[in-house]
């Protein structure tokens, strides 16, 4: 089917996958009051979810991460982020999986979510499909993996550090390595990762954050402040105690006073 005929049809095919009956009557519910949607099968294991993609090529999958048998990422990685259709995690744990769909930008459904919460999943994923963003959807789907698999080896005795972290930028899904992170600042319920002059926002909370980034290399000055150590170029002390942070780029970022003596050690001050 050409681009232009599937955008004049409209229609949003989409697959429910969930191991509890409940569940996946509450996501068809949900579908049946949105307009040029078509649930066009259910699963209820992971065999039964890999079958369903590779036949029904759906276009949404909502996704559920913990089943029994084969999980929600292990149907990713056999049926492999390249074909995945566009994909809503739905999870009642907020756990590492979680941390991992933040840090990879992915959208994802905590159970119990509003109505609300639903429809917003549902318009980014019609949105994703209309754009036909797949690039970004596939290196989304990568990153997910990697972040677990990299806490499997953490378990393991392995590295559990990001080495790069998927950052939307006006509207597309790009991917930076952490060796160019300069600083993270907070912004609201958002992190502001700064890469030179550019300004990337991740939906995570700066502590989420923190968890994952290397303590050797990064360094928390204050709780709205994440460092690269040796960006840090001066610590200046000015009255009535305060004390900030100068990185090589110019940027001045406040330092608090519980941080200060750890940060001074970090920085080779004996």
């Amino acid at each position: 089917m050409s681009t232009t005929g599937r955008h004049a049809q409209a229609l949003l095919r989409v697959l429910i996958v969930d191991d509890e009956p409940l569940a996946r009557h509450r996501i068809a519910q949900l579908l049946e009051g949105e307009p040029g949607v078509s649930v066009i099968g259910t699963a209820a294991t992971g065999d039964e979810a890999v079958a369903a993609i590779r036949e029904t090529n759906p276009d949404v999958v909502f996704l559920d991460v913990q089943m029994p048998g084969s999980t929600g990422l292990e149907v990713v990685r056999e049926v492999g982020p390249d074909f995945m259709p566009v994909t809503v995690f739905v999870t009642a744990h907020d756990d590492y999986a979680l941390k991992a769909f933040e840090l990879a930008a992915a959208d994802y459904l905590l159970k119990p979510y509003s109505d609300e919460r639903f429809e917003e999943a549902i318009r980014r994923a019609r949105e994703r499909v209309e754009i036909e963003d797949l690039g970004a959807l596939r290196e989304q789907l990568r990153v997910v993996l990697e972040t677990d698999a990299r806490s499997a080896r953490a378990d393991s005795g392995g590295s559990r550090y990001l080495e790069r972290i998927a950052v939307q930028s006006r509207g597309l899904l790009r991917v930076v390595p952490i060796d160019r992170v300069d600083h993270v600042e907070a912004s609201g319920v958002y992190a502001e990762i700064h890469v030179g002059s550019e300004r990337h926002l991740v939906r995570t909370s700066l502590s989420t954050l923190e968890e994952h980034l290397d303590p050797d290399v990064f360094f928390r000055v204050h709780r709205s402040a994440i460092v690269r150590l040796d960006e840090v170029e001066l610590l200046i002390r000015e009255g009535g105690g305060s004390c900030f942070v100068r990185l090589r780029n110019g940027t001045k970022l406040p330092v608090s006073r519980s941080r200060r003596k750890e940060l001074e050690v970090r920085l080779g001050r004996i």
